[in-house]
């Protein structure tokens, strides 16, 4: 082989595979669940246990896969920015909100502890001061997933006709939230999930609440790829690790497991949000 050949031979891989989206030599598996509990620092060593698992059920070199954790969509959205971050774990509203900017295609359902892998938000107000939607005028609507406000309004009401003049706020007191609106002394209604709609006649205040509407049945949070990172056999092999790791460390993070998707409900989701990440 000539001198010529034996250098463009190499050159002319390195680029197909860098225009195929040639996988990293480092994958991150980033959780981000804005509005959930905990910090990235204490659930480390929860993300070591998960990244490990998978790591050796795909076959993969030790340490290839790392995972983390992020509490905020801001510090959440940086990492999944980064060039080796190749795998998200996201709760529906945030999947939504980004999956156009990302570029996340999504693979899996994640099943939450206490949840099926689909559920119906609830819209929660002080009894007997909400009878349509109509009377929402001018109220503000709080939910852990309000930083996705079109997931709020669109997806998880989706079929309810709020007025244009509620406004959407977040945060992840859901439990003071509750009790403000039991009291009725301001005009707040709060979205929950069904897991927070299920425990509401154990609250003190609880027989001052009324759910006054039910959303169709969703996703609760999705295990996307994010862009080109992985090939697709590479994510055939990490699936199907996902169908078998292991289940001390998912506890810990109060997952029970991973399915496949409900299509028709993700396609409705998509469809009532809009089709466009923000």
């Amino acid at each position: 082989m000539c001198t010529f050949t034996r250098v463009l031979v190499p050159f002319v891989a390195l680029t197909a595979a860098l225009c195929l989206g040639a996988p990293p030599d480092k994958a991150a598996l980033v959780f981000c669940a804005p509005g959930y509990p905990g910090t990235t620092e204490e659930a480390q060593s929860r993300m070591d246990e998960i990244a490990g698992s998978l790591g050796e059920l795909s076959g993969w070199p030790k340490d290839r896969l790392s995972a983390t954790y992020f509490p905020q969509e801001k510090a959440g959205l940086a990492r999944l920015a980064e060039a080796d971050a190749a795998i998200a774990l996201v709760p529906l509203p945030f999947f939504l909100q980004h999956q156009a900017t990302l570029k996340l295609t999504p693979r899996l359902a994640v099943v939450q502890k206490g949840l099926e892998a689909t559920q119906a938000w609830a819209l929660v107000a002080k009894k007997g001061t909400v009878k349509s939607a109509a009377d929402l005028e001018g109220w503000q609507l709080f939910s852990t997933a309000g930083y996705a406000p079109d997931f709020v309004t669109k997806t998880a009401l989706a079929g309810y006709a709020l007025p244009a003049s509620v406004k959407v706020t977040t945060g992840g007191q859901v439990l003071s939230a509750l009790r403000k609106a039991a009291t009725g002394t301001q005009k707040l209604a709060v979205l929950v999930d069904s897991e927070q709609a299920a425990s509401l006649a154990s609250l003190p205040f609880g027989a001052e609440l009324e759910v006054v509407h039910t959303g169709p049945r969703l996703p609760v949070a999705v295990v996307a790829t994010v862009g080109a990172k992985l090939s697709a056999a590479e994510w055939k092999v990490l699936a199907a690790a996902f169908s078998k790791v292991s289940t001390s460390a998912l506890e810990g993070v109060r997952l029970t497991g991973f399915v496949p998707l409900d299509d028709a409900a993700l396609a409705a989701a998509t469809k009532s949000f809009g089709g466009a990440g923000k």
